[in-house]
């Protein structure tokens, strides 16, 4: 079963891998994704993610769950934080853990697919005195159909 948060503090990736791994002598691949804030042209002074309590987490356990049907998965464990983050702040998570390599990238891929574009996350860009909804991104549409 997949290790699903949805939280406001940062994250260790050594901990999670090592938590998620423990003992299993069987895991061949380990694949980490981690998503940061990034301050293209160095005017973002924050970013704002809201969600809905509940609701998010369960929508992420859904997913997390197609991920495990379609891949011999090992272990999968998704962190997307919330709150009001700086530049270089870490945002999203995603470990896929399987005997195999292809697995593990292949969950890890779909996955991040899904929560750029799909996840119930809504950002919102502080740029000087103005702030902007992010929208969402065509090519990230166009990602997630692939699957």
């Amino acid at each position: 079963m997949a290790l699903i948060s949805v939280q406001s503090e940062d994250f260790d990736i050594n901990s999670e891998i090592a938590t998620l791994k423990g003992d299993n002598k069987d895991v061949g691949a380990i694949v980490t994704f981690t998503g940061t804030v990034r301050d293209i042209g160095g005017t973002l002074q924050s970013m704002t993610l809201e969600h809905y309590p509940g609701m998010t987490e369960k929508e992420l356990e859904r997913i997390a769950g197609v991920a495990e049907e379609r891949w011999p998965l090992l272990g999968c464990r998704v962190i997307h934080r919330f709150g009001t983050l700086a530049p270089g702040d870490n945002i999203v998570l995603v470990i896929a853990l399987s005997t195999h390599r292809e697995a593990a990238f292949k969950a890890a891929d779909f996955l991040m697919d899904y929560l750029k574009s799909s996840a119930p996350f809504w950002k919102k860009e502080q740029i000087g005195e103005d702030e902007n909804w992010v929208q969402a991104k065509e090519k990230d549409e166009t990602a997630l159909k692939r699957w």
